[in-house]
């Protein structure tokens, strides 16, 4: 099986602050890999890192092979980041705002190929030619996966993507999620619901305080732990830290 992700004791260091400590971690193609941990932990600044956002202080990471730091344009061919806070411009329609982030990358029937691949994964009914400011949250979420996935990148990473949303919204988009990786895509997403990480993710990395404590499959961790949910698992591995 082909890696997709390989971190190797990768650290970040802002000044004398190191918020990442010798993370080594490989995800295999395929899967969806959970980073779960509190606000804080670390996850953001790893998922910057692997998007070739923020430099690497030391330590390697390869995505299908492509060094980020020594070929970063190779590396954002591959991939798409939604970060937590990501955003649409609200005068447009989805549709109009899909077209607009399409032309980025194709031309012609391509380009409206992939504006129909998001609109399909959207799936926002006749509200795709709404204005985006009359858009719920969960409307909006939609639309952003969309946009992050219609471009087909090999590797999807997803920044706390159920954030702040209710519980049908959130499952919704868990549905969509599972989805996009049952058609063959690789998707690396941090959360700190555990409920979320369990439903979802094929393995699951604990952070906290920029150290990753543990990895492996929810059951496989719940066995490990002794414990009957994830959130039992991390305060038992970060207390035992």
């Amino acid at each position: 099986m082909v890696d997709a992700l390989v971190l190797k004791d990768v650290r970040k260091s802002y000044g004398q602050r190191e918020a990442v400590h010798g993370v080594s971690l490989t995800v295999r193609e395929g899967e969806v890999f959970g980073l779960i941990g509190h606000n804080g932990a670390g996850k953001t600044t790893m998922l910057r890192m692997i998007s070739t956002i923020l430099t690497i202080t030391s330590g390697t990471i390869e995505v299908y092979g492509k060094d980020v730091a020594k070929e970063p344009d190779e590396v954002r061919q591959l991939i798409s980041y939604l970060p937590e806070d990501a955003g649409a411009y609200k005068d447009m329609t989805g549709r109009r705002y899909l077209t607009f982030i399409a032309n980025f990358f194709r031309s012609g029937k391509e380009r409206d190929a992939m504006v129909q691949k998001g609109i399909d994964i959207a799936d926002l009914g006749d509200r795709i030619d709404s204005r985006i400011d009359t858009y719920s949250k969960g409307m909006m979420r939609r639309l952003l996966i969309a946009r992050a996935i219609m471009t087909s990148p090999k590797l999807a990473i997803l920044d706390e993507v159920t954030s702040g949303l209710d519980v049908i919204n959130a499952y919704e988009i868990r549905e969509i999620i599972r989805q996009i990786a049952d058609s063959g895509v690789t998707i690396i997403m941090s959360s700190h619901n555990m409920f979320e990480v369990d439903m979802v993710c094929d393995r699951v990395g604990m952070v906290d305080q920029g150290n990753l404590i543990d990895v492996g499959t929810p059951d496989e961790l719940k066995r490990k732990y002794g414990k009957s949910t994830l959130e039992e698992v991390f305060v038992t591995a970060v207390k035992g830290a």
